[in-house]
């Protein structure tokens, strides 16, 4: 099963990867980007954004969520979602991880957006992913 892909922006508005309401990706509802049954984005079954599996948004290997070689979530290179330039997960404009207004064309991911991600999986009880994804923040200056 592939995972579902959610907004992944800090845009707080409908729609929004910061969203907390319907179709938002910090909805916490059946679906949403933060609910953690099936479908949601912190899900931990297969597909899952919570899934440490082949597919899944914690996968530490090729093409997984916290994967840090090329095209990884954890990658800080362009295409990763660790980039701070044009399109990465750590963008500041518009089709960046870090945009903060509605945008068209949004940065997307199998995870809520990273500032929030690791206190939810604090709460998931998964501290040693949390950890991960927390130091990988660091290693990078993101202070947020």
């Amino acid at each position: 099963m592939a995972g579902k892909l959610w907004v992944r922006n800090m845009y707080t508005g409908p729609g929004g990867g910061a969203y907390t309401g319907l179709g938002g990706g910090m909805y916490t509802g059946p679906g949403g980007g933060a609910y953690t049954g099936p479908g949601g984005g912190m899900y931990s079954g297969p597909g899952g954004g919570a899934y440490t599996g082949p597919g899944g948004g914690l996968y530490t290997g090729p093409g997984g969520g916290a994967y840090t070689g090329p095209g990884g979530g954890l990658y800080a290179g362009p295409g990763g979602g660790l980039y701070s330039g044009p399109g990465g997960g750590l963008y500041a404009g518009p089709g960046g991880g870090m945009y903060t207004g509605p945008d068209s064309r949004p940065y997307m991911g199998v995870l809520p957006p990273w500032p929030q991600l690791v206190g939810i999986l604090r709460q998931m009880g998964l501290p040693e992913q949390a950890a991960m994804i927390a130091q990988a923040l660091k290693s990078i200056g993101w202070r947020g």
